[in-house]
């Protein structure tokens, strides 16, 4: 981490020497040097870093590190307070900016000295821990193993787990018996499969167990296994195959191989390969060019040759994947009852679990999560104690230390945290900001990207902006398994995430131990003054006695029952730094105008809160990105919010849940002339039309708009909003709302939409289907609400070539709908509701080939279920909602004449709303 916190710092440090040229005049050299430094420095930090995470170095290096780390921290501090004061100079203006200028005259001299001070002091200190490094050779051959060096040695965990027996293990038999079936398949093509998955799953147990059944050694000429790791050189895997070879058929091994080169190698290999049917398992690859290298040593000479590959990276399991013949198994955690079985195998001698322990028992086979490692170590551990509920109650209180101290479980950390260890140091920061959050808290995605944004996480590419290289960012995360993606929309985009309970518990360790953040609770509400970040949760009580003036960052608040004024005036009095204020879900109801004093404030979300208005002092933070409003109270907001001129994304909207399905139930703000200075902003959403035609054409200076949302649109507003739309090349997302249910939109005039439209929201009648609507090639979900259309809009729909989602409500008055064969054919989801004059659906064989789920709602004069829904095979999901009771019980398992129509499809289920809102579900079957 602290090769992380160096970098974060020099990247700091390289605009700064960019622009404050003349501010920084007389110091530049200094902190030029200091840079450098931090180069060299750096070069090797990253070995010596991981070592002390590690604990396989001595005290002294540790010490260093630390030191390192809290000199890195030290010049931020200084950098932010230099930024902070150049700030306050630059944005006083008028008479009162004059009287400033007078005083800063006399001023100047002081703070240059103070800054020259801090900075000539800064460089000493760098200068003598890199003096400190050389005088004790730190460097990566010495002081213990590396980082990288992670081939297996007596004493790592993974050892165990080539020698698993058989009767121990549990939950093995489905992907063994899948292996074995791919090694023996009749191809006679050498083929590749690759078993992916987090580390702890059981990937190299499994991939042993198929290495040495009997049936797979006798299928094959020659066997090897390979242990790949982080660290490996090639030429050394090459001599390890073909010593294995032909030591196992007992053949001298050839002369001179120890000092034989890679392509020499490589041509003795597959020289002995060549008229061989062989096996190989490479357990634990990491990176992506092992086997673009590794391959050319394998001929693919038609003997039906396989090979086995075992990562934690998904991108390396598709790396391997070349050919249609190639697999990828993706090896899934234990279900519930396998691993509720494993667990009593290894804590119970006689495999049940006692009455009085099941329910801490269960608790604690929750937070392993599947993962057999935590199980079989947990359970090995809890043998060993007395079968008592205080000493098992223990256990699970204290899991997180536990893991970090106890012999029996220190493996689980080991494993787990080689993944962290192996990540660059840009993602390791957004990989610990996992632990700000609960255990099994599920993150929105883009709230994740836009604090790493905040927290200067994420580095500029050229062709990229920063959400999407922060999204790439949060894929490698979870490619590498150490995220998990909790709910995936419709296109298959990752909407949530979270981590796992136990690396949550290994991520709280690192980040208390590196001063990243610091998570208060009710009972323990210490706090270190170096900390970076204050995580609150449960109750915010004690922790105002217990914070001063520290170089906090950020601050999240989780659960807190109470949130006192006096509290939020110490945040901002004593934090001068933050970047990042998240109060979504906390009990607040006003914002205090000393907010606007926080310059370097990036990040500030009220969402879900009852803040009514902002403060004006909201136009000082120049340095805003992010401002999150949704499902608060405010409902206007003040001029002053059109000076934030690196305003990102601007989320204001309130869903009425009462109301819903009602025409007005989505509520937005009121903005003022002036948002077309807003040139970096990318969302808005959702913007009430209040001041005409002159703020609809401001839009158009919006270029950058990736999101935009219109509510309480007049037809008069059409055209100048068309007009605007045209303009914004980057548009993905579009949802425009008329003011009433019976108010035109006038959406005709966009000549050329965005090209890169995804989503479409249309709200409000419409005298006819837009004719751009055709044009939209990348448009991936479709709403139309109260468009009350006359002519059929499918004709134009049905051949949209990705188009996934389609919700139609009171969209159109006809009485039929004709699904024509070859329409439709990327759509997964279909919505009909409300459609008061439809009286049949027809689908016709090859329409809707890969539709999956189908809901159909309100709509009295449909007779019956949808003509040719049989064509419909892919379908897996049938809702009614708020139909009539003879259209439904024609689909009843017992007796209804159109069972055998739906009977394909495995969840069939009625809804009815409820007076005071919500729905009833009844499954048919």
């Amino acid at each position: 981490m602290a090769e992380t916190a160096v970098s974060l710092v020099v990247d700091k440090l390289v605009p700064l020497l960019a622009k404050e040229v003349k501010l920084l005049k007389g110091v530049r050299k200094d902190v030029e040097d200091i840079k450098n430094e931090l180069d060299s420095i750096r070069s090797f930090l990253k070995d010596a870093d991981a070592r002390a995470e590690n604990g396989d170095t001595n005290e002294s290096l540790k010490t260093w590190v630390k030191q390192v780390r809290e000199i890195a921290y030290h010049i931020e501090d200084v950098v932010d307070e230099y930024m902070l004061r150049v700030a306050s100079r630059r944005h006083r203006q008028g008479f009162i900016g004059f009287l400033y200028k007078v005083a800063r005259l006399l001023k100047k001299l002081k703070i240059s000295h103070e800054i020259a001070s801090e900075i000539q002091d800064i460089k000493i200190s760098v200068r003598d821990v890199k003096d400190r490094s050389l005088r004790y050779n730190f460097d990566s051959s010495s002081g213990g193993s590396s980082s990288g060096d992670h081939n297996i040695t007596w004493h790592d965990p993974r050892v165990a787990s080539l020698f698993i027996e058989e009767s121990e293990l549990v939950g093995i038999e489905s992907p063994r018996n899948e292996l074995i079936s791919f090694l023996e398949q009749s191809a006679s093509k050498r083929t590749v499969i690759s078993v992916a998955g987090m580390g702890g799953l059981g990937k190299t147990t499994l991939a042993k167990k198929v290495y040495d059944n009997q049936m797979v050694r006798g299928h094959f000429d020659c066997h090897a296994w390979i242990a790949v790791s982080q660290s490996y050189k090639m030429e050394d895997l090459l001599r390890k195959m073909i010593k294995q070879f032909y030591e196992e058929r007992k053949e001298s091994t050839p002369r001179g191989i120890d000092t034989m080169e890679g392509i020499i190698l490589m041509q003795k290999l597959r020289e002995y390969l060549e008229q061989k049917r062989y096996v190989i398992v490479f357990d634990d690859v990491w990176g992506i060019d092992f086997w673009r290298t590794i391959k050319h040593a394998l001929p693919d000479n038609n003997k039906g040759s396989r090979i086995i590959i075992t990562t934690r990276s998904d991108d390396v399991a598709l790396s391997c994947k070349e050919s249609p013949l190639d697999g990828v198994h993706k090896l899934q955690p234990l279900p519930e009852d396998r691993a509720w079985e494993l667990f009593c195998k290894k804590a119970f001698q006689s495999g049940v679990c006692p009455q009085e322990l099941e329910v801490l028992s269960h608790e604690i086979v929750g937070k392993c999560e599947g993962l057999p490692l935590a199980i079989v170590a947990i359970g090995g551990l809890l043998s060993t104690k007395i079968k008592d509920v205080s000493q098992w109650k223990k256990l699970l209180d204290s899991l997180g230390s536990e893991m970090e101290s106890n012999p029996h479980l220190i493996g689980i950390t080991r494993i787990l945290s080689l993944s962290y260890h192996a990540l660059p140091y840009f993602l390791k920061s957004c990989f610990l900001y996992f632990g700000i959050y609960p255990e099994d808290y599920s993150i929105n995605c883009m709230r994740l990207i836009r604090l790493w944004i905040a927290e200067g996480f994420v580095k500029e590419k050229r062709g990229k902006t920063l959400e999407e290289v922060a999204q790439d960012y949060l894929t490698e995360l979870i490619h590498r398994s150490l995220v998990q993606v909790s709910w995936v929309d419709f296109d298959g985009k990752a909407r949530s995430c979270r981590v796992h309970d136990l690396m949550h518990e290994i991520i709280l360790s690192k980040s208390e131990d590196l001063s990243f953040c610091r998570v208060v609770v009710e009972e323990d509400s210490s706090f270190d003054g170096k900390t970076r970040r204050i995580s609150i949760h449960d109750s915010a009580d004690n922790v105002a006695e217990s914070i001063c003036n520290t170089p906090i960052r950020s601050i999240f608040l989780f659960e807190v029952d109470k949130l006192p004024k006096s509290l939020i005036a110490t945040f901002i009095a004593n934090f001068k730094f933050l970047k990042a204020l998240d109060f979504a879900d906390a009990p607040l109801d006003y914002l205090p105008e000393e907010v606007g004093n926080l310059f370097h404030l990036r990040y500030l979300s009220v969402r879900n809160t009852k803040v009514k208005m902002l403060p004006k002092s909201i136009g000082k933070l120049y340095n805003l990105q992010t401002l999150d409003l949704k499902r608060s109270l405010v409902h206007e907001l003040p001029i002053e919010i059109n000076q934030l001129c690196n305003l990102r994304y601007l989320s204001a909207y309130y869903f009425d849940d009462k109301s819903r399905y009602h025409f007005n139930s989505c509520l937005g703000v009121k903005i003022q002339e002036g948002i077309g200075c807003l040139e970096a902003l990318q969302k808005l959403c959702y913007m009430e039309v209040n001041h005409g035609i002159g703020l609809i054409s401001e839009l158009s200076k919006l270029r950058q708009l990736r999101k935009l949302g219109i509510l309480k649109l007049t037809r008069e507003h059409g055209r100048a909003l068309c007009a605007s739309i045209e303009k914004m090349k980057h548009l993905q997302s579009l949802q425009v709302n008329s003011i009433s249910a019976d108010e035109i939109l006038d959406m005709q005039h966009i000549p050329s939409p965005p090209p890169f439209l995804r989503y479409l929201g249309l709200v409000g009648r419409l005298a006819k289907l837009p004719d751009w609507i055709a044009k939209l090639q990348n448009v991936v979900k479709l709403t139309f609400n109260w468009t009350r259309l006359t002519i059929d809009p499918l004709k134009v729909l049905q051949a949209l070539p990705n188009l996934l989602k389609l919700n139609l409500y009171d969209a159109y008055e006809g009485e039929q709908l004709h699904f024509v064969e070859g329409g439709f054919q990327k759509l997964k989801v279909l919505t009909l509701f409300k459609l008061n004059g439809l009286k049949s659906v027809i689908i016709d064989k090859g329409a809707l080939p890969l539709l999956g789920e189908l809901a159909i709602g309100t709509c009295p004069q449909l007779e019956t279920v949808p003509s040719g829904i049989h064509h419909l095979r892919n379908l897996t999901t049938l809702y009614f909602i708020d139909m009539p009771k003879e259209f439904t019980l024609q689909m009843k398992p017992n007796g209804g004449q159109l069972y055998w129509i739906v009977e394909h499809i495995p969840a069939v289920s009625i809804n009815y709303e409820r007076e005071k809102g919500g729905y009833d579900t009844y499954p048919l079957r």
